[in-house]
C-alpha cells in the first residue's frame, strides 16, 4: 500500500530482456532510501518487488503482462520515473490509499501550463466509470484530485476522461512536469470507488435474480 506522495525521482540506468518479461534498473542518488531486497516500491505507480539492491541502484523484474498494461514497457535508459517506498502503520496519509495496481493507461490530450496549470487526461472504460468530481486518482503515482469529469463526448475537449489541476510544488518533484500532448500516464482509479462499484454490481444482480 501507498499514499501517491512521490518521495524522490530516480533515472533508469538499465533495460534488460529475461525470461519472465524484462528487468528495470534505477538509479536513485537523491533518494536516500535503503530498501532491502524484496522490499515494495511503487515505480511510476506500479507497485514492484526489489529483487536486487546496491547503494543507489535497485533493480525489479517487471513481468509480460505489467509492461503490456502499464507504461512501464516504454521506459528507456535515462527516462526518469516517481518512486515511493510502501507505507507503514505510521505513515501519514497526506494523499489516499495507493495499491500500485494499475487499471490501466490513459492518454494526455491537453495542457494549459499558465498560472493554474491544468491537464486533461483521455481514461479506459476500466478507470473513468469510478471518477468522480472531487474524487481521488493516481496518475503516475502521483495522488491527485479529479478537477472536473468529463463524460460523454465533452465539447470543449473532445474526449471522455477527466482534468486535474498541478500545484507547484506537485510540478517541482514528479515527472508530470515533463509531460506533453499524446504522452501515456498510469492511472489507479480510487480502491473505495472500485470496492463500492463491485458491491453494487452484486447487490443489483441479487436483486434481479430473485
Amino acid at each position: 500500500m501507498f499514499t501517491g506522495l512521490i518521495q524522490a525521482l530516480g533515472t533508469v540506468s538499465e533495460v534488460r530482456e529475461i525470461p519472465t518479461g524484462r528487468r528495470l534498473v534505477v538509479d536513485a542518488a537523491a533518494w536516500g532510501y535503503r530498501p532491502e531486497d524484496g522490499a515494495s516500491i511503487a515505480v511510476d505507480g506500479c507497485c514492484l518487488t526489489v529483487v536486487e539492491s546496491s547503494g543507489d541502484r535497485h533493480a525489479f523484474d517487471v513481468i509480460h503482462r505489467s509492461l503490456e498494461m502499464t507504461t512501464l514497457g516504454g521506459l528507456s535508459v535515462s527516462d526518469p520515473v516517481n518512486l515511493e517506498h510502501a507505507a507503514t502503520m505510521e505513515t501519514l496519509l497526506g494523499g489516499h490509499l495507493v495499491q500500485g495496481h494499475v487499471d490501466g493507461t490513459g492518454v494526455i490530450r491537453e495542457i494549459d501550463d499558465g498560472d493554474d496549470w491544468r491537464i486533461r487526461i483521455e481514461a479506459p472504460p476500466g478507470v473513468r466509470e469510478h471518477l468522480v468530481d472531487r474524487g481521488s486518482i493516481t496518475v503516475d503515482g502521483v495522488s491527485l484530485t479529479v478537477a472536473r469529469t468529463m463524460r460523454g463526448e465533452d465539447a470543449r475537449t473532445g474526449v471522455t476522461g477527466f482534468e486535474i489541476a498541478l500545484i507547484p510544488e506537485t510540478l517541482e518533484r514528479t515527472t508530470l512536469r515533463d509531460c506533453r500532448i499524446g504522452d501515456r500516464v498510469n492511472l489507479e482509479a480510487d480502491a473505495f470507488a472500485k470496492m463500492v462499484a463491485v458491491h453494487v454490481d452484486r447487490m443489483l444482480a441479487a436483486r434481479d435474480d430473485a
